[in-house]
């Protein structure tokens, strides 16, 4: 198989997270060696604002076989069906005669919920790899159901960090989510979660549909 690019359209500074889950998730679906691309569309002059920009934008800096754009689900007024709809509806207003696949990654809440389930990920980052403190990270089954899965994360990082800072301020790196993502090796609890099912179902149909895997 020919080189394979895939491009991920991000929803905030933290997206940087789903580059390991993406590429971890193609290759276990069958693609050799999935090349990423993230363009920081914010870092232009004249930033795109709509989405059918940024998708264009995107396109144009950043050519490949898939394109995944990340929108979070984060409350339950704006459900992944809300959120998937608001995305076909600007790939239909793209003004461009052939656009890839574009595939939807909408983890409820918030991407910092597909980053609660690996201690000892949690435990490297924060600097404290053999700490034995009891993180209480939620049960696989559970993590969707959490109000404020960010607040969740960053209390794991800081009860990790003891005891070797005990009494001493916990200082939480910015990009901690990437690097909690870097950490891990296997995402495969992520498929229990119905908001990850989702993802792999439509990559795979697609993936299958252009006879890449």
């Amino acid at each position: 198989m020919k080189d394979f690019k895939f491009t991920l359209i991000a929803d905030g500074r933290t997206d940087d997270a789903l580059i390991p889950i993406l590429t971890w998730l193609l290759i276990n679906l069958g693609v050799n060696t999935p090349e990423p691309q993230l363009p920081i569309l914010g870092n232009l002059r004249t930033p795109p604002k709509k989405l059918q920009d940024k998708i264009a934008i995107a396109l144009d800096l950043f050519p490949c076989d898939i394109l995944f754009i990340h929108r979070d689900a984060e409350s339950d007024e704006t459900p992944i069906k809300t959120r998937t709809k608001e995305i076909r509806k600007a790939e239909k207003l793209v003004k461009r005669k052939l656009l890839p696949p574009i595939v939807c990654v909408i983890p409820i809440k918030m991407i910092e919920s597909w980053l609660l389930f690996n201690e000892d990920a949690i435990r490297k980052v924060i600097g404290n790899p053999s700490g034995i403190k009891d993180l209480s990270l939620p049960k696989i089954s559970e993590i969707e159901k959490i109000v404020d899965p960010k607040r969740r994360l960053e209390e794991s990082l800081i009860n990790a960090s003891f005891p070797s800072r005990r009494g001493k301020k916990v200082n939480i790196p910015s990009n901690y989510c990437v690097r909690i993502a870097e950490e891990i090796d296997d995402f495969e609890p992520l498929r229990n979660l119905s908001a990850f099912r989702e993802l792999e179902k439509e990559l795979k149909n697609i993936l299958i549909l252009h006879q890449w895997i």
